[in-house]
Formats: structure tokens, C-alpha cells, sequence
């Protein structure tokens, strides 16, 4: 049994928090808002964001230094944006022999870094290598009711991936290691913006085909983008990749989903993110994987569609014609043309 700290008490950090606890560790929740603590803490309850019972081994925290202290592990859950202040109020009291696992998914639009090299950038004295990624097709919400969910846990370091591992598995929540952190990375933010692409086609009434179809070509896509960068394509095939996007694209406990939903059925990008009343990854990874596309050029015609709805003013009925008019091509499986160059020749 160890002290693990998890800062972010949204649906996520709630639902990692009860995996934890039922594994028998103690849990100290950390939330920027102190009303939330104070519910938690009285109630056993977290009703924004998961409608469950939290059990005696939680305890919620609002201040940082107290959360982590004596812990011997922490585990990050907090928006992407947010993710540098919290290394900042981190690197005030954190021993740098503390393993820190993060669950968070995007990229930070302008740098495009991703989430393990914004923290290693913030935190003194903490190596890139160390840090280990949780990601895979996952809902907070069904999480939270112990139904069957499979991710995966990536780090450099082969030791820090095992540990992660070894504090989350248990009979509802099974977890596979790899060692490719880019692709881990990669995968569970770009599918965000598939999932939106989704949402919209649902919203405009499309069936089953036209999102079928997004879903394998945006796939495509992000496999195009990973690899150039160095991903194993072999990673985009796995959890984080096919996985994550499926779940993340069908599903409507989807915010980027739901999100995507409403655009389609012409609500404006502004009054979506203030109905949805929690954060939306997608929207944000939008801009760096659109960025990435052309500073890489890299051909991602469906990110480029769904960054003219969001930012341009486009309509989702616009881009759907403008992406079935592309000049016609041989379909070309592009995760198997990136396996065979990398391993049959």
C-alpha cells in the first residue's frame, strides 16, 4: 500500500483515483477549488463529474505542498493548459526521485510540445526519460463502475513503467507497458480531433459510413504525422492509437464527441465549449496538429477541414463536400506502407 497523489479531481483524475483506491493505496485527490475538496471529503462524493461513492482511502487536498508531501507517487490529470503552472507550483516542494506518471492528452498549440516534455521542461532536475504516460481507450465513466478497460503505460524508463503499472492493474482495469512515448503521446491526443470530426457527422445526420470512413482515413492521418516525428507505427495499431479512436469517435460519454455533435448541428464553436462546461482537448490539439501538418508537410485534408469549422467559420457541410471532391488517388493502407518500410526491407 502506498500514498499516491493524483492532481485533478475532474471525471478522469475522480475515475484513476478509485482504480488506485481499490488496488488498496491511499489516496490524496488534489483540486484547485476548495469547495470541491471540502465536498469530497464530506459527502464522499464528486457529483460534477462522476456520480459515484468515493471510498474512506480518498482524501481530497487544495493546496499542492500538502497533497504531495511524503507521497511516492503522483500522478498528473489536469487540462494541458494548465499543465505548466501545476509543474510550476510542483517544483516548490516535489523530490526529484518521485515517479510522476501523467494522464493528460493534447498538445500545446505554438511549441507543440507534448504533455511529458512540457512537465520535463517545468519541473528542476527531472528527466524526460522518467516520465511514464497512461493512455488508451478509457471513460472516466465506466471506469468509475469497474467496467473492463485496457490502457497502456509508456516511459523510457522500463522500471518507472512497471511501477505505474503495477499500482493501477487490477481485475477491471488491465495495463500494458511500452516503451514508445511519442507514439503513446501521439495517439491519445490526435484521435481528439477524429472524434470531433465524428461528432460533426453524426450532428449532420450522416450514417454509419461517413464515419466509418473518417475513422479509417483519420487514422490514417495521425499514423502519417506520429512516424514522421519518429512514432512506432506499430503504436498506432495498439490502445492508444485504433483503440483510444474508437471509443473516443462512437461514444457520447465523448466530450470531443459531443462537442463535435453540436457543431454539426450549427451551434457556434463559443456557445459549445460554455454547454459543455468542462474542458474540450480537441479544440485546442486542433490548432498544433494543424500546425504540425504544414511545418512538418504533412497531408491531414480531414484536420484541416474540422480548423476551418472551428477557427475559419466554415460550414461542417462545406468541408464534407470539399474532402469527397479531393482528386482522385489509389487507397493506400498508410500504417501498413509504414510497416513494411520500416521492417520488411
Amino acid at each position: 500500500m502506498k500514498e499516491i497523489a493524483v492532481l485533478g479531481a475532474g471525471s478522469w483524475g475522480t475515475a484513476l483515483s478509485l482504480v488506485l483506491a481499490d488496488n488498496g493505496h491511499k489516496v490524496r485527490l488534489w483540486s484547485h477549488r476548495k469547495e470541491q475538496a471540502d465536498e469530497i471529503n464530506q459527502t464522499h462524493q464528486n457529483l460534477k463529474y462522476l456520480d459515484v461513492t468515493l471510498p474512506s482511502n480518498i482524501v481530497a487536498y487544495s493546496d499542492v505542498e500538502s497533497c504531495i508531501s511524503g507521497v511516492k507517487a503522483i500522478v498528473i490529470v489536469v487540462p494541458t493548459k494548465a499543465i505548466r503552472e501545476m509543474c510550476k507550483q510542483l517544483n516548490k516542494s516535489i523530490e526529484p526521485s518521485i515517479p510522476i506518471i501523467h494522464a493528460s492528452k493534447g498538445i500545446e498549440p505554438v511549441s507543440l510540445k507534448r504533455v511529458s516534455q512540457m512537465i520535463s521542461e517545468e519541473l528542476d532536475d527531472y528527466k524526460y526519460e522518467d516520465i511514464v504516460v497512461l493512455s488508451g481507450p478509457s471513460h472516466a465513466e465506466e471506469v468509475a463502475l469497474r467496467h473492463p478497460t485496457t490502457v497502456t503505460v509508456a516511459s523510457l524508463n522500463s522500471e518507472h513503467a512497471k511501477l505505474a503499472q503495477d499500482l493501477f492493474i487490477n481485475e477491471s482495469f488491465r495495463v500494458y507497458t511500452s516503451s514508445d512515448v511519442l507514439g503513446i503521446e501521439l495517439g491519445g491526443a490526435l484521435k481528439n480531433i477524429i472524434a470531433l470530426g465524428a461528432g460533426i457527422s453524426d450532428g449532420l445526420g450522416y450514417g454509419d459510413n461517413a464515419k466509418a470512413a473518417l475513422m479509417t482515413r483519420g487514422l490514417a492521418e495521425i499514423a502519417r504525422l506520429g512516424t514522421k516525428l519518429g512514432a512506432n507505427p506499430l503504436s498506432f495499431l495498439g490502445l492508444s492509437g485504433v483503440g483510444d479512436l474508437i471509443v473516443t469517435c462512437t461514444s457520447v460519454h465523448s466530450r470531443n464527441w459531443r462537442a463535435g455533435n453540436l457543431l454539426g448541428k450549427g451551434h457556434k464553436l463559443e456557445d459549445v465549449l460554455k454547454e459543455m462546461g468542462m474542458v474540450v482537448e480537441g479544440v485546442r490539439t486542433v490548432k498544433a496538429a494543424y500546425q504540425y501538418a504544414k511545418e512538418e508537410n504533412v497531408e491531414m485534408p480531414i484536420t484541416e477541414g474540422i480548423y476551418q469549422v472551428l477557427f475559419e467559420g466554415k460550414k461542417p457541410n462545406e468541408v464534407v463536400e470539399q474532402l469527397m471532391n479531393r482528386s482522385k488517388r489509389e487507397e493506400m493502407n498508410d500504417i501498413a506502407h509504414l510497416l513494411y518500410e520500416r521492417y520488411a526491407r
